[in-house]
């Protein structure tokens, strides 16, 4: 499956879009100029191309498996990960006091969105580390910091995240893991977890789990959870891996796709681990480590969307069916065969801008420690994750439409995107989840921040409106129709907000997709962006109207109906 990794696009959106700059003039991030983001961004896409994509295919044929209680990776994983990990791709955005590059999360988030769209199954396992390694940097006591955090930044040792349990899915507060003390500083680890991304495998020398668990005191729920450092080989007194934990790997799921990582299902057997943080203390812990990873997980999906629309478009150009508008010619000149691959590449353009943008936000947070950047970061993130995710899934189901037939048979390599974008919703936080986090937790505020956002959004329009009229006329209409609905938002009750959240979260990222296509359009007036933006101004952008009626609609008609009348009606 070729792939290109979208360069110039990103370059474009950070620089004549995002304001990318910004960054480079804080002192936190000075080294982040222009010269050291093209340079960054060009090494990375040429390993995506020529290094991760070639191994994507044989990931999904040839999956990781288990033998004799250790996981084997698929074909080629265990280079690919090398020449990750040798380019010091994992620390991108890590503390350089650890081995880090300490660059911007905007450009880790882009490189990151570059190898998901290569190789998706070998991605997920750098982009755990990732999150560990946020974790560990500020909730770890200095002693694991300096064991840990230089191993998992060169990539020696990977990090995972065991939050979930059969029992306990997204309600991680019904968890039943034990952690003993051992009465020397560890912890004895007792439980099943299950859904442990890259929870064992043979492309690195140790796997340091962080792992959820509740002390024989702990209060019941969420707020009596403990996070503990499980790694499957215990450091020696050099630091080096050593004896063998009480921790075993006893299955491997069968999944939909992402078939190249290895899902495990983990037995903690009495596992020696050490707290990370303050007892009681773990879900906060956890979420520094899932917040950064909703990002990542929203980037997931845009790359591959971003692979499947190149797929896609590779196949309308070079198939011949039927006469055309343009003559005797390929598909590509069919007007619905168009329509779609331009709705994809619109739809991707807008998901990307969004998920740079919340890197930006986190990063002129921590940059400039202002309560509005950080705002803006937590309002962006549900955002961020689940139109990033969903818009994966739909591309790569356009992308199999336009396969036809072809698309539906698993050799042609279109239905590989569509399974293994399918599980990117899900993971790191539902989008449902998502949603609900957006009209409650980050509406708190009375809505300040999403209004601040939106002022932005017709401040835009009203500046565009001597050069793109027609189009900045319509955003800075939908931007005044979502504020409108944001101010009946946040005067509800929790039942009737989050019965239209995720309609909501939808229209808000239609109305921010159509403010960052406005601005592509001011910097290329008369280019290929310009048409673009068009096309989702006029076409995608006005879905706004009704979902904002659905958003408004409350939680009573859909308890009118009870569950036997959904079992009959």
């Amino acid at each position: 499956m070729p792939y290109t990794s979208p360069v110039a696009e990103t370059r474009f959106l950070l620089d004549k879009v995002l304001g990318y700059d910004r960054l480079a003039q804080t002192d936190l991030f000075a080294e982040a100029g222009a010269d050291v983001t093209e340079a960054i961004l060009t090494e990375v896409g040429r390993l995506c191309d020529e290094v991760l994509a070639p191994l994507n295919r044989g990931g999904d044929l040839t999956p990781a498996k288990l033998e004799n209680g250790v996981v084997r990776s698929s074909p080629g994983f265990k280079d690919g990960y090398k020449a990750i990990a040798e380019g010091g791709w994992v620390g991108l955005s890590a503390a350089p006091e650890h081995g880090g590059m300490g660059l911007p999360l905007t450009l880790n988030t882009a490189v990151f969105e570059m190898m998901a769209g290569a190789c998706l199954s070998l991605q997920l396992c750098p982009l755990l580390s990732q999150g560990q390694i946020e974790a560990l940097d500020h909730h770890a006591s200095d002693t694991l910091k300096a064991l840990y955090l230089p191993k998992l930044i060169s990539g020696e040792w990977t990090g995972t995240m065991n939050l979930t349990e059969p029992q306990a899915g997204s309600d991680v507060g019904a968890l039943r893991t034990k952690a003993e003390d051992n009465g020397d500083g560890s912890y004895a680890i007792t439980g099943q977890k299950i859904f442990i991304t890259w929870g064992d495998h043979d492309v690195a020398e140790n796997v340091c789990h962080l792992v959820l668990a509740r002390l024989p005191d702990g209060a019941p729920g969420t707020r009596g959870i403990s996070l503990f450092m499980v790694p499957k080989l215990i450091p020696d007194a050099a630091g080096n891996p050593g004896e063998r934990n009480n921790l075993r790997v006893v299955s491997l799921e069968h999944k939909l796709g992402i078939h190249g990582s290895p899902t495990c299902v983990m037995s903690f057997e009495g596992a020696q681990g050490w707290m990370v943080g303050k007892p009681n203390g773990g879900m906060a812990a956890m979420f520094t480590m899932m917040n950064n990873a909703r990002l990542g997980v929203g980037a997931q999906g845009i790359g591959v969307a971003e692979a499947a629309y190149q797929h896609a478009l590779a196949y309308a150009k070079d198939r011949k069916q039927g006469r055309t508008p343009l003559g005797d010619g390929a598909i590509i000149d069919h007007a619905d065969v168009r329509r779609m691959l331009a709705v994809m590449k619109a739809e991707i353009f807008a998901a990307r801008a969004i998920a740079l943008d919340c890197g930006m936000a986190i990063d002129m947070a921590k940059a400039t420690g202002k309560d509005s950047w950080n705002a803006r970061a937590a309002l962006l993130t549900p955002i961020a994750k689940a139109q990033g995710t969903d818009i994966g899934c739909e591309i790569a189901s356009l992308g199999v439409q336009i396969h036809g037939g072809m698309g539906f048979i698993e050799e042609t390599g279109a239905a590989q995107y569509l399974r293994d974008a399918r599980i990117t919703p899900i993971y790191e936080g539902t989008n449902g989840i998502q949603a609900m986090d957006l009209v409650g937790r980050k509406m708190m505020d009375g809505g300040e921040a999403a209004f601040r956002l939106l002022q932005e959004v017709e401040d835009t329009a009203e500046a565009a409106r001597s050069k793109a009229p027609e189009l900045a006329h319509k955003v800075w209409d939908a931007a005044e129709t979502l504020r409108e609905a944001t101010e009946w938002l946040v005067a509800q009750e929790a039942g009737d907000r989050n019965a239209g959240a995720t309609a909501f979260l939808r229209a808000f990222a239609r109305i921010l997709g159509a403010h960052y296509h406005l601005k592509a359009a001011l910097a290329d007036p008369d280019g290929p962006r310009a048409r673009l933006a068009t096309v989702f101004i006029d076409r995608i952008l006005p879905e706004h109207e009704s979902l904002l009626v659905q958003a408004r609609a409350g939680a009573g008609q859909l308890y009118a109906l009870s569950a036997e009348d959904l079992e009959s009606a």
